[in-house]
């Protein structure tokens, strides 16, 4: 049996949807772009929504339109993809890494508050990341980035629906970010979306995705082509109609595997605080010994998995290039242990239960 890591929810109404761009004969941004922006910028709360080529060039828009510029310090986690990080430092800024909590990856608030009280007047901005899905804690980190007067921007690029004390995330910074890569809990090819409540930014955002024009062949700002396709969106439209649903069938599985690994000693599962409806983009458990060997055994089953990250982004090779370096050894210590196994919604039940008795065999046979 061979099982994905992950695997997009496609069918027929996709297809329809791009085969009837394909037959309009307009496949650049136009009205579907339009509505899939309207259509996501409902769902999430925010009077602003931005469609982009992807979800990194949603972020360094973003950062962008913040004013983010050369030398500017931007605090983000050294633990997540390198987009969170390359893009703060595409703007010619400089990452500030803030370590993690353990338990649930996302940045710790107390770590944060050290940093703003050592660097406040340097600190332009806030990115923060909601890992794996799971909501970071808001209230605290709102309240401290208030306290300083400092942006808060949100990268949701595996946070598609998750919500905060029954806010969706996307919704509390200044800006916020989704990613709408194959991968992702929702998707359409490629692409991305800048969301905010601040007219003025938004219209910012709009203008530098579009070679910084707001009127055709006027170009008001140096800008970029980071716009988003009607085929892209059009998938779009039909993906956002099916996420609550998927992410619901993502958490019945997570509770499944809850149940079942519970019991493994060796085995730590997902942290989900009270004030989180996470959507697990990736179930991710924590594994103190034989990572590798269970990460061979998934190997030779035919089995998906994930480690994400086994490298934190202080240590990264360009990091080292630039000078960039740190102690956080929180990120360190998780980037030893996670292990990311199959979640997505279209698993079957025979197909969670072969992983689960896999994990199972493992620890109590080993790699045989």
């Amino acid at each position: 049996m061979k099982i994905p890591i992950s695997k997009p929810n496609l069918d027929d109404e996709e297809k329809n949807a791009v085969q009837e761009v394909l037959n309009s004969g307009f496949l650049a941004q136009g009205k579907r772009v339009a509505k899939f922006e309207e259509d996501f910028g409902r769902y999430i709360g925010v009077t602003q929504a931005i469609a982009t080529s992807n979800g990194t060039a949603a972020l360094f828009i973003a950062l962008k339109a913040l004013g983010i510029s050369p030398n500017n310090k931007v605090i983000t986690t050294p633990f997540t993809f390198v987009a969170s990080a390359s893009s703060i430092m595409h703007c010619g800024a400089i990452p500030i890494f803030c370590d993690i909590d353990p338990q649930t990856f996302n940045i710790d608030p107390n770590s944060l508050e050290k940093i703003l009280k050592k660097e406040r007047d340097s600190i332009k901005a806030i990115l923060i990341v909601h890992l794996y899905g799971l909501p970071c804690p808001m209230d605290e980190i709102m309240l401290l980035a208030n306290q300083y007067d400092i942006p808060v921007i949100e990268d949701c690029a595996q946070a598609h629906g998750a919500e905060y004390r029954g806010k969706k995330v996307g919704s509390f910074g200044k800006a916020s970010a989704f990613s709408f890569y194959p991968t992702k809990n929702m998707t359409t090819g490629e692409g991305g979306m800048i969301l905010t409540n601040d007219d003025e930014l938004g219209k910012k955002c709009r203008m530098l995705i579009n070679h910084g024009s707001n009127k055709r062949y006027h170009h008001e700002l140096l800008g970029y082509n980071f716009r988003m396709t009607d085929i892209a969106a059009a998938i779009g439209c039909v993906q956002l109609k099916k996420l609550d649903e998927s992410n619901q069938k993502r958490r019945e599985n997570a509770e499944f595997y809850n149940r079942e690994l519970s019991s493994i000693p060796e085995v730590k599962i997902p942290t989900v605080p009270d004030y989180a409806l996470p959507v697990f983009h990736q179930y991710t458990i924590k594994l103190k010994q034989h990572r590798d060997d269970l990460a061979r055994f998934f190997d030779q089953k035919g089995i998906g998995y994930g480690i994400y990250y086994p490298v934190p982004l202080h240590k990264q090779e360009f990091m080292y290039q630039i000078g960039r370096d740190g102690n956080y050894p929180m990120a360190e210590l998780c980037s030893r242990e996670v292990f990311s196994i199959p979640v997505h919604p279209l698993l079957k039940k025979e197909e969670l239960e072969y992983v689960v008795n896999l994990i199972k065999h493992f620890y109590r046979e080993g790699f045989n």
